[in-house]
């Protein structure tokens, strides 16, 4: 594949990464519809929004199920099939659990370049799925007018030691894992405006797993986990204070961010699920003197594969650990303030 059918990657995608997530309202209004048979061994299922679904085997033993699919996020197919791999897998990890296997899912146009492309997306996701001791069993392949890639992945876990997003508590702190602006930088780098160090920065993180971020917040007592994805930070958040049935308060001078990544977002350079996002949570949120502020606008901007966010009882400790761990930036945001469900205060 030349350098001119490598740059259609991201060119071609209507939207990059999980900023082509179905949005949160469209969301709500097709799941609302589905009638689910009552079972038991459900443990986890989609009535809190949770990262995935979670199915009891033996009382020692359950399921971890997730799935995600995406069009490239960077140009370099070996790369996008990194990132695409890691984001898949970070679901799994954000419920406390140890991935197991995987299924590759690849939609791929007709043509030589597009096959070849294929190829190497597969050979960065199964790289990566082997970094995380992860089988890949085989997968799915159908022809389709735009690239995309993803993965459904199983993991297996204690059913008394899952993390969800149900049960952040008042007193605990928020600590965010990986720093914001994945979605912000792709956007710039697909018309030529992110820079080369920007654009590695954001490849870098969005291909970090959250394996070890996820091991040392079990150890250290977390409560709660999600993952920043396609809602950006602020939906995820809200998703679990309504989850928890708790409101709580972000430090807005404390969230890591990506470098250049304010700069881009106050050129004006933001997808249009931010909007939609912002729609969709705007009533639980009250940002005090943030409200037209391009910070605001990057709390909501989609994130591609991002950090967990973590809700633990003792979060200097946590942050610690998770620095002397290697996860450098993880850093706590805020605090988890009472029961509610209560409004997200950013200040």
């Amino acid at each position: 594949m030349n350098e001119q059918e490598a740059r259609g990657l991201t060119r071609r995608a209507r939207a990059c990464g999980c900023a082509a997530k179905l949005g949160p309202g469209e969301l709500r209004r097709l799941v609302s519809r589905l009638q689910v048979p009552a079972d038991p061994n459900i443990l986890v299922g989609f009535s809190t929004s949770d990262d995935s679904g979670v199915y009891r085997l033996t009382p020692d033993l359950a399921l971890v199920e997730s799935v995600d699919v995406m069009a490239p996020v960077v140009d370099d197919p070996w790369l996008f099939g990194q990132i695409a791999a890691a984001n898949a897998l970070s679901d799994i990890y954000a419920m406390g659990a140890q991935p197991r296997t995987a299924l590759n899912i690849l939609a791929i146009p007709p043509g030589q370049a597009d096959l070849d492309a294929g190829a190497e997306i597969l050979r960065g996701a199964c790289e990566k799925f082997a970094e995380a001791h992860t089988a890949v069993l085989g997968g799915h392949t159908i022809e389709d007018p735009e690239l995309k890639y993803g993965a459904s992945v199983t993991g297996t876990v204690h059913p008394d030691r899952i993390l969800t997003n149900a049960a952040a508590r008042p007193g605990d702190g928020l600590v965010l894992t990986k720093p914001l602006g994945t979605g912000v930088i792709t956007l710039a780098a697909k018309g030529d405006l992110a820079s080369v160090d920007q654009l590695a920065a954001a490849a870098a993180a969005m291909a970090r797993l959250n394996d070890v971020a996820s091991r040392v917040a079990l150890e250290c007592g977390a409560h709660a986990c999600t993952d920043v994805t396609g809602f950006g930070l602020i939906g995820h958040l809200v998703q679990m204070l309504v989850a928890s049935r708790a409101s709580a308060t972000i430090e807005a001078a404390r969230v890591p961010l990506l470098p250049g990544a304010l700069d881009l977002v106050q050129m004006g350079l933001l997808c249009r699920a931010v909007a939609r996002t912002r729609y969709y949570f705007c009533d639980h949120v009250s940002a005090r003197g943030y409200e037209e502020t391009p910070i605001l606008d990057l709390f909501y901007d989609p994130q591609t594969s991002g950090g967990l966010l973590l809700s633990a009882p003792e979060p200097e400790a946590l942050v610690a650990c998770l620095h002397e761990a290697g996860v450098n930036d993880a850093a706590l945001i805020g605090r988890v303030e009472s029961h509610g469900p209560g409004p997200l205060a950013i200040v």
